[in-house]
């Protein structure tokens, strides 16, 4: 077992001890009170609270781990040691330890476990709340620490903003190419797109003949440049049909005869 596992498993035994010690107390406590054992463990009473809590308490020693884990050792020069990670993974153990001393000389044995729970609780409240929380405080203000995370957080802003810069660069190549080719398919595309304009205005939808010579029309566009390609031919098409031929409400059965070449499918018109 590595040193990481080995850290984990004594965090999440810690951390069930915890959640025994927190149950043992509300269930005590709600027994004085004079709650019976059925009232406490019903779905619609207490217990709803003490399973919420309990779950609570679990996120939140698991969320603490993987902020520790994300600690960088020179800023935090003392919590991102061994010595500091068990004592802050062992503190439940600790405080339920401190509690059984805390009971020497006592001869009730009844009185034991409440002590042995409320020092784990107290301890550990002690520790990830309070100690914990003000040590990394005070090891951000170290001069150390202070420095390396201003050179650290200048370095981060640094990549971001050369990372952005290559997106952004890169996006302009590729729109530049696009009108490049655009500019290009402009000149070889005008002549099918009249005459797909001439046959889509002819309104011969049932001429087996025309659906064929769009169809094919459609699918040199595709070997030509794909499916930008037929859209851009598609579009001239359209504006040469409305513009040269007087005609707005023209219906577009140039996208249901190219359902099926290449990428183009007509749900997209």
């Amino acid at each position: 077992m590595n040193r990481q596992n080995a850290f984990k498993s004594i965090h999440l035994t810690n951390t069930a001890w915890l959640i025994l010690c927190i149950g043992y107390i509300l269930v005590m406590a709600l027994r004085q009170a004079g709650f019976r054992w059925w009232v406490i463990f019903s779905l619609s009473g207490y217990s709803a609270l003490l399973i919420f809590l309990l779950i609570s308490l679990y996120l939140f020693a698991i969320f603490r781990g993987i902020d520790r884990s994300q600690k960088v050792q020179t800023e935090h020069p003392l919590t991102t040691t061994i010595y500091y990670t068990v004592f802050y993974d062992i503190s439940p153990f600790l405080g339920g330890l401190a509690g059984c001393l805390g009971m020497i000389g006592v001869s009730k044995i009844s009185e034991f476990p409440p002590a042995v729970a409320l020092g784990t609780l107290a301890t550990t409240f002690l520790v990830w709340v309070v100690v914990d929380p003000v040590t990394g405080s005070v090891e951000k203000l170290l001069p150390a620490s202070r420095n390396h995370r201003i050179e650290r957080l200048a370095l981060a802003k640094a990549l971001r903003q050369k990372r952005q810069e290559e997106q952004k660069l890169l996006l302009e190549a590729i729109l530049a190419k696009e009108q490049q080719e655009q500019s290009l398919w402009q000149q070889v595309l005008e002549p099918h797109a009249e005459k797909l304009a001439l046959l889509l205005c002819k309104q011969e939808i049932g001429n087996k003949q025309t659906e064929n010579e769009v169809v094919n029309i459609g699918a040199n566009a595709w070997r030509t440049g794909g499916l930008n390609c037929m859209r851009q031919l598609h579009s001239m098409a359209m504006e040469i049909c409305r513009r040269k031929y007087q005609d707005s409400m023209i219906i577009d059965y140039i996208s249901a005869w190219w359902d099926g070449i290449g990428g183009w499918r007509t749900q997209s018109y």
